[in-house]
């Protein structure tokens, strides 16, 4: 019935509109971090966009990984569940085990120019079939495969949602 393994991954996209508390917390402290590491790469005041500044600071592109730092701790309170991927029940059900902090666009001088990603890559999970828009998996690490039972997970391929990998 198993027809491979796949990982997903979903894309969160956080501007100046995202509502939740915890959006707020990550656009704020990414906006902080940006501001604080950009100034190495930008001594002289030259540059007051990201784009700028990959542009013509050397090393520039260090600067999404340098301010990750300042939302990791807002990835761990998720405690492994990706955020806004619901199951056909409404349920939040897909889990993740690595992300990668992305800065789409910011302006030293002004916030809501700032827009980061998220992007954050599923465990694995059994491609079982697709019905219409919707595909159905199952949990790789389920215990009640042995009764005979397999428990599914059945949910649309949303925006910002794609198949990572797939493996047969």
């Amino acid at each position: 019935m198993m027809k491979g393994k796949i990982r997903l991954c979903y894309r969160k996209i956080i501007t100046i509109e995202s509502m939740s508390t915890w959006e707020r917390l990550v656009f704020t402290d990414s906006f902080t971090e940006f501001k604080m590491q950009a100034q190495y790469y930008n001594q002289a005041g030259k540059y007051n966009t990201f784009a700028q500044l990959l542009q013509n600071a050397p090393n520039a592109n260090q600067l999404h990984f340098l301010v990750s730092g300042a939302i990791v701790g807002y990835v761990k309170q998720l405690n492994g569940i990706v955020p806004d991927v619901t199951n056909n029940l409404g349920l939040l059900f897909l889990t993740f085990d690595q992300f990668r902090f992305e800065i789409v666009n910011s302006d030293l001088k002004d916030i809501d120019k700032h827009v980061v990603a998220i992007n954050f890559y599923s465990d694995e999970l059994n491609y079982l079939a697709q019905i219409d828009q919707y595909l159905l998996t199952s949990k790789t690490n389920q215990n009640t495969e042995n009764m005979g039972e397999t428990l599914t997970d059945l949910f649309t391929i949303s925006p910002y949602l794609s198949i990572y990998s797939i493996q047969q």
